[in-house]
């Protein structure tokens, strides 16, 4: 995992949100194990209980499980979740908004489409 930390959001949202990454782009499979609190800690020169945030976020939404004594793993299904999750706020954030900027500015729906579909063409 690299992660740029910057100051956009918290810092273990940022960790919460790499690791999904990560799942989402295969670079962590269900099964595997993610990299400790302490070496969150020590590669980002952060608080452990900074990466321990982020990484309890994901163990509370299902996507890692804990095995005693031995550290956090993705939990199988993990990905989908995650892509059902992301497709929701994608919605949200960006079509959404972007249908209502359009009308303030008298551009339609059909309209939106059509600039998408111009885009592909290009």
């Amino acid at each position: 995992m690299k992660l740029i930390l910057d100051d956009s959001k918290p810092i273990y949202m940022q960790i919460a949100q790499g690791i999904e990454d990560d799942i989402l782009n295969g670079l962590l499979k269900e099964g595997e194990q993610v990299m400790s609190t302490n070496q969150f800690s020590e590669v980002y020169g952060i608080n452990p209980a900074t990466s321990r945030k982020g990484i309890n976020i994901l163990t509370e939404e299902d996507i890692l499980y804990k095995k005693r004594g031995i550290g956090m793993f993705v939990k199988p299904g993990a990905k989908e979740y995650i892509k059902g999750k992301r497709r929701k706020s994608f919605f949200k954030d960006f079509v959404l908004k972007t249908i209502k900027e359009g009308e303030k500015v008298d551009i339609n729906k059909e309209e939106i489409i059509d600039m998408i579909k111009s885009y592909e063409e290009k």
